[in-house]
């Protein structure tokens, strides 16, 4: 693995951390989200139970740390950090694209280390390019089972990014095949394979599409928190040509509202991240059908800054104001909430 593809790793990890990278006017839409009071909700609040299945394992907390980082040296430490949050809390992890682990096993380290605190839950994670790459070279097979080496993982996500890869001065904006791909990757590998943007959102069509190829979830992953196009903007040798591209995307909420049909009917879970910032955004989300949510940079930042010790205040605190609006809602489980009366204002 080169050195430079090693350096937009540790670029990606030290931009989200430091800089304002956020949209700069899309939002996420949650804003435009509000749960319906309920004055009489019939249960007690020592009767509200977070605790929800997924892919087979029990989550504490309807949350998962999205996938982040790894194949870099700091990525290491950082991970460890995050599994051990998440170990604590009873969530589940994401990794960032194993990919460097597949193409260089000196790496493996950086992705092995959640396993010092392992998380309830696991997700692995690859591009969509690489795995069509893969597919075309006949070599898919194979390079799953690399992959899956690298560490015990329950869920294999891949991630779909033309945005992220049309703005990387590295980037391989190489996407066709890659539906024909993600279907025989369902098929190849023994594993619940979870499809995922990074930040753009995925809408309703391509969420069919998914269904198609026999996906085992999607994460919706939209727009409103961190803008990938920004990260790679700030990298870019040329940032004026590129600039206008910062805000593309589809915000998270109204990615919910227009997958959640698709894959209730698939009975596959929804999953939510892109700007998942509190437990009361937690909390509409929820409503709005998603099975959990991804944090990641307010995660990233937390733990950077404080330590292990300052995730899991952090998840403390999302923890109790998402209890507090189940409260209210009258739902005492996760799959209560999912069915809560939700208004959203949206516009198209």
């Amino acid at each position: 693995m080169s050195h430079n593809i090693r350096q937009r790793k540790q670029d990606h990890v030290d931009l989200v951390a430091s800089r304002d990278v956020t949209f700069r006017e899309r939002t996420t839409g949650f804003e435009h989200v509000e749960l319906v009071y309920n004055a009489m909700p019939d249960i007690d609040m020592a009767q509200v139970d977070t605790t929800t299945p997924l892919f087979g394992r029990r989550l504490s907390l309807p949350l998962y740390a999205s996938g982040m980082t790894g194949g870099y040296a700091d990525a290491e430490r950082i991970n460890a950090m995050l599994a051990e949050v998440c170990c604590e809390v009873g969530i589940g992890m994401g990794l960032g694209s194993m990919r460097a682990a597949v193409d260089d096993p000196s790496l493996a380290a950086t992705f092995r280390s959640v396993m010092h605190h392992r998380p309830p839950l696991v997700i692995g994670n690859v591009g969509a390019v690489q795995v069509a790459r893969w597919h075309k070279q006949s070599t898919l097979s194979d390079n799953l089972g690399r992959l899956l080496d690298v560490v015990e993982l329950d869920v294999l996500a891949i991630h779909l990014n033309p945005l992220q890869e049309l703005l990387q001065p590295e980037g391989e904006a190489e996407f066709s095949g890659v539906a024909a791909a993600i279907a025989a990757a369902v098929e190849q590998c023994p594993l619940p394979i979870v499809v995922k943007e990074v930040g753009a959102g995925i809408g309703e069509h391509v969420a069919q599409r998914l269904i198609a190829c026999g996906v085992n979830g999607v994460d919706v992953a939209g727009a409103g928190g961190t803008s990938w196009a920004g990260v790679e903007i700030l990298r870019h040798p040329r940032p004026e040509t590129v600039d206008h591209l910062w805000d593309v995307g589809i915000p998270t909420a109204r990615c919910l509202y227009e997958c959640r049909p698709h894959c209730d009917a698939a009975a596959i879970p929804m999953l939510a991240s892109g700007g998942i910032v509190s437990g009361p955004v937690v909390a509409k989300a929820i409503a709005m059908g998603a099975a959990a949510c991804g944090v990641a940079r307010p995660l990233l930042q937390a733990v950077l800054a404080g330590g292990v010790e300052a995730g899991v205040a952090m998840m403390a605190e999302w923890e109790l104001h998402l209890r507090q609006w189940m409260f209210l809602t009258g739902s005492a489980s996760v799959a209560a909430l999912q069915r809560a009366p939700f208004t959203y204002s949206h516009t198209r």
